[in-house]
């Protein structure tokens, strides 16, 4: 069997974040929840306060031989804008920042390697604010979170934010698509 890891990255609307990784070849589970906080068991009408200091996040399960850590990073980065302090579009607060909490050595040196490459490449014209920090505790987000994307293609934010997302990440990543 091969060796799954674990890769946990916040950019934005969690929901957004779920509706891209989980199409790509390699990743076996995605799951919504916080972390970066210090409140035990958060939940979102808790974090949406921006006072617990978590922020949402997705949870991926993913098969390194598929798809590498580096080449999640990738997708991240071009899913949402790493340069917005505590904010994506007009999610605002620190439960939107992003960041990438890393589950081992080698994950923290690759996104500081990924983010010094796209910093030298300049690629925003502002600097990346991108958090990397160790993972202490995912809290799994409410159960109506989960899959949130696929549940409601027709809702508004779906539509006017999520699927653009989606179909940025479907042309980028073509290849890495599960059914393209």
């Amino acid at each position: 069997m091969a060796q799954r890891e674990l890769a946990t990255l916040a950019g934005g609307c969690f929901w957004c974040l779920e509706a891209v990784f989980e199409q790509l070849r390699g990743v076996e589970k995605v799951e919504s929840g916080y972390a970066g906080g210090e409140m035990p068991n958060p939940t979102y009408k808790v974090v949406c306060t921006g006072t617990t200091g978590h922020a949402e996040v997705v949870q991926i399960a993913f098969d390194p031989a598929v798809i590498p850590f580096r080449e999640l990073l990738q997708v991240f980065f071009t899913i949402h804008d790493p340069t917005t302090l505590n904010r994506q579009g007009n999610d605002a607060g620190t439960q939107y920042r992003s960041a990438i909490f890393y589950h081992s050595p080698e994950q923290r040196e690759t996104a500081e390697g990924v983010i010094s490459e796209l910093s030298e490449q300049k690629l925003w014209p502002n600097p990346i604010v991108t958090e990397v920090q160790p993972l202490s505790t995912f809290w799994k987000a409410e159960d109506y979170h989960q899959g949130y994307y696929r549940a409601n293609p027709g809702q508004g934010y779906c539509q006017g934010v999520v699927s653009p997302k989606v179909a940025k990440a479907r042309k980028a990543f073509a290849a890495r698509w599960k059914d393209g």
